[in-house]
């Protein structure tokens, strides 16, 4: 686990540094680099916590988009929200190396309840499934950080999950870029929020076993074009075919 943190930690580094990287096809990259800057001016609407996060988040889908090491959480397409959380909470809390490592294994427990009763592929269940995922697991393990409960969690994972409940996976001529990176970004807002609400007290209503069990169902009914097919949503935009067609050179 600890090889995993330090891939994380190397991705955002990459990300973030100079001027970015980029992806072969043009789509996205050098963006974590404008939200650094940004961040660096102090005047976010949002607050430097949450940019911050969505900065992480934005660096480590660039360098997996431009074909970078990257770690799957719980895939690839996902795998910016968990270090957004991760390393914003390395600063906010003070975090060490081992309370680190526990926030993965707490978020790859949390995970593992979610891959084994539902999906965890965009192909079988759309983006909720992805980043909706990634951000349920998030919370959970930022709550755990945070000194919250085990209930506590369970109710950020359920929050977090329901926020992003029906999530479609439209990826713009079936790659992992738009808008995929910026989902990762919301994932990773998502999460906080989540976790903030649990710490305050505030609950889901429906149980985070029934929130996973709507989750498979949704995905089950999302017709193929909406689940990671790359033919409906964004995907299926006159703008989206005409970039797919631009870098395929097929007829839009």
């Amino acid at each position: 686990m600890k090889y995993n943190l330090e891939t994380m930690r190397d991705a955002v580094k990459k990300g973030r540094s100079g001027n970015g990287v980029f992806s072969s096809t043009g789509l996205t990259g050098g963006e974590a680099v404008k939200i650094k800057k940004y961040i660096e001016k102090g005047h976010t609407l949002s607050g430097d916590t949450i940019m911050t996060a969505v900065q992480n988040a934005v660096a480590t889908n660039e360098v997996n988009a431009a074909m970078g090491v990257i770690c799957a959480t719980p895939t690839a397409g996902s795998s910016g929200t968990l270090p957004g959380v991760l390393f914003l909470l390395e600063k906010r809390l003070n975090l060490t190396e081992e309370q680190m490592i526990r926030f993965l294994f707490t978020a790859g427990g949390f995970g593992m309840v979610i891959a084994n009763n539902a999906e965890i592929a965009g192909a079988t269940g759309g983006c909720q499934a992805e980043v909706g995922s990634a951000s349920a697991m998030g919370a959970a393990a930022a709550v755990e950080a945070a000194g919250g409960t085990a209930e506590q969690s369970a109710q950020a994972l359920s929050i977090a999950m329901s926020n992003l409940l029906g999530l479609v996976c439209d990826p713009i001529a079936g790659l992992v870029e738009v808008p995929c990176v910026k989902r990762n970004a919301i994932g990773a807002g998502n999460a906080l929020i989540a976790a903030d609400m649990a710490l305050a007290g505030c609950t889901s209503v429906i149980p985070a076993d029934e929130c996973i069990d709507a989750m498979k169902k949704v995905g089950h009914q999302m017709p193929a074009s909406l689940r990671e097919t790359g033919i409906g949503g964004l995907a299926g935009t006159p703008t989206g075919q005409a970039i797919k067609a631009k870098i395929f050179g097929e007829d839009a």
